[in-house]
């Protein structure tokens, strides 16, 4: 499947677009949850609670925050892949993880869910018939593609794997990564 066309969504998402080159986008949302949970599956809930600046959010409100862009993306994703023209609305990233209180449950169970989600993607998107990627609709005033919403969703948890990733190895962060 060739990946998405600048037109098939908002430029904003073009630097998550940017952070997949693969084009079999299924195997890179398999690949890139499995890298997820690796990388975060033994960080100790005392520092998945710590903010680093100049972040604002702590680790677990950063995959509270990946949760509900999985459930939101992949919402649209369904909504367009069945051909519904409704427009959709945006959301704030920012009053979900506020109101989500993320920080009171454990990272594992943050995990669970994280993984629960994008399995769920996987079997919508994985059983879309080849017409439907190309399908569009509106939300939050822009145009996207069943296709693009793919590729929007792995390189958002790329991009927030990375600033983790770089979270957990820098000098305030008390967890070593690879």
């Amino acid at each position: 499947m060739p990946r998405p066309d600048p037109a098939e969504h908002a430029s904003y998402y073009g630097k998550y677009v940017a952070l997949v080159p693969e084009g079999d986008i299924l195997a890179a949302m398999r690949s890139e949850l499995e890298q997820t949970l690796a990388l975060l599956r033994d960080v100790p809930d005392d520092e998945a609670l710590r903010r680093h600046a100049p972040y604002t959010w702590s680790l677990k409100e950063v995959v509270g925050h990946m949760i509900d862009g999985e459930r939101i993306f992949g919402y649209r994703a369904l909504r367009f892949a069945r051909g519904d023209a409704t427009p959709l609305p945006g959301f704030d990233e920012n009053a979900y993880a506020q109101v989500g209180q993320f920080d009171r449950l454990p990272l594992g169970d943050l995990l669970a869910e994280f993984a629960s989600v994008r399995r769920s993607n996987l079997s919508l998107f994985g059983n879309l018939a080849e017409d439907a990627w190309t399908r569009t609709g509106t939300a939050n005033g822009s145009a996207a593609s069943v296709r693009a919403l793919a590729y929007i969703l792995v390189g958002h948890e790329r991009h927030h794997t990375s600033i983790m990733r770089r979270r957990l190895a820098g000098p305030a962060g008390g967890v070593q990564r690879a």
